[in-house]
């Protein structure tokens, strides 16, 4: 999982470089916000994929998760914090 967030995070990294690019260029507002939703959804996806990593070891492991402090209630905000 640790690898593909990163990859996604580099991915959304080089957009918003992408987008910071298209402005100095004076590029059309098509192309600017196009670079943006998709380092917007990039973020996005590497969320998901953490959120879900986590799911999976709560699941799993439900003695680690709440030694942690991580219970269903902290799982369920941090879900919803990802709409």
């Amino acid at each position: 999982v640790s690898d593909d967030v990163r990859n996604r995070l580099s991915r959304a990294e080089g957009q918003v470089r992408g987008v910071s690019r298209l402005l100095d260029e004076g590029a059309d507002c098509r192309d600017v916000i196009t670079q943006l939703t998709a380092a917007q959804a990039a973020l996005h996806r590497a969320g998901l994929r953490l959120m879900a990593a986590g799911m999976r070891t709560c699941l799993a492991h439900p003695e680690q998760a709440a030694a942690e402090g991580m219970d269903a209630g902290q799982m369920e905000e941090l879900f919803l914090k990802l709409r």
